[in-house]
């Protein structure tokens, strides 16, 4: 088969496909009815997991449909058809729901599996094109994906009905989340590894406690206070002044050291409390540290004390080298 290009023509053709998913879309949202939300209370109800299942493409768009429905709180897997004629079928309970993918609504795979899932006593929601298809008579919910043709020169490649079934499942991965009430701090406990994930994490998982949070007790020298600085474990940069129930009195750092020192003028002997910095701004121990980072960055200091929430106990020292190593 002899390969020709054709710049006209391959731009022609990459409008085409645009257009033609892009309609199927449009179409698909103005028949969204009240089947969706059945299906979504279904979904939400679900005591079990989420099981997806389809063949070839479809399997494909099953599985990142199972993906997002895992990572956004709702606990699901992907079930291989095929696989699960042949075993795998006990991975279903009865108080699991199974999406079942197929544009035909006929695949032999999903349509001779269906029975024996009935049995099991598990609802079925399936994603097709036909609501008369055998797949369709078999489910309980039937989201219509629309006849709108494929967008394959051939009209053979999933290319449309692909489109609009990954769409279809983002639908209803982002309506059960919100009927989840899940929030961005759940959402950081699936994702701990990416960045987003990082910057819902709270300051209390990284700031600065023990024996490497800086404390003074008001009253001390400036002495004392650099003996602090210099002694504590990761060297801060600063030292937390504190009363006796260790309430944030104030904050003392190597600027303001190097500020004195510039002018000559260094009382070592003198208590801390005249040179320090009083109402520093700091950080609760529940902020998030995406915030945390923020508050850093405005206000243009490296170092930002933690206090419990609702007091002004002191529990730890946030430095920007902190901030920097979980890599936001």
């Amino acid at each position: 088969m002899e390969k020709v290009f054709d710049a006209p023509r391959a731009l022609a053709r990459g409008l085409e496909v645009l257009r033609l998913e892009a309609t199927a879309l449009e179409q698909l949202a103005d028949g969204l009815g009240p089947a969706f939300a059945e299906a979504c209370e279904l979904l939400l109800s679900c005591e079990g997991r989420i099981v997806v299942s389809g063949m070839g493409k479809a399997g494909l768009i099953g599985q990142k449909i199972s993906a997002t429905l895992a990572s956004t709180g709702a606990p699901s897997l992907f079930l291989h058809p095929a696989e699960a004629l042949h075993g795998d079928l006990g991975r279903l309970r009865p108080e699991d729901v199974l999406l079942v993918l197929s544009k035909s609504g006929a695949t032999r795979e999903l349509v001779a599996l269906l029975p024996s899932v009935r049995a099991l006593g598990v609802r079925v929601i399936a994603l097709t094109a036909k609501a008369d298809s055998p797949l369709g008579q078999h489910a309980d919910f039937v989201l219509e994906l629309g006849e709108a043709p494929e967008a394959c020169p051939l009209g053979l490649a999933p290319t449309v009905s692909t489109t609009v079934m990954l769409a279809l499942g983002d639908a209803l991965s982002m309506a059960v989340l919100e009927g989840r009430n899940f929030t961005r701090e759940e959402f950081a406990r699936f994702h701990p590894a990416g960045s987003l994930g990082r910057s819902l994490m709270q300051v209390g998982e990284i700031m600065r406690t023990g024996k490497e949070l800086p404390l003074i007790d008001s009253g001390k020298s400036l002495r004392d206070t650099l003996q602090v600085m210099t002694t504590t474990p990761g060297r801060p940069g600063a030292a937390l002044i504190v009363g006796p129930e260790q309430e944030l009195r104030g904050i003392f750092t190597d600027g303001d050291l190097r500020r004195m020192a510039e002018s000559g003028h260094l009382p070592l002997d003198e208590t801390i409390d005249q040179f320090m910095g009083t109402s520093p701004r700091h950080l609760h121990s529940d902020l998030l540290v995406g915030d945390a980072l923020r508050l850093v960055r405005e206000n243009h200091v490296d170092q930002l004390p933690v206090v419990a929430p609702g007091t002004t106990r002191v529990v730890g020292l946030i430095d920007v080298q902190d901030l920097l190593e979980v890599r936001l």
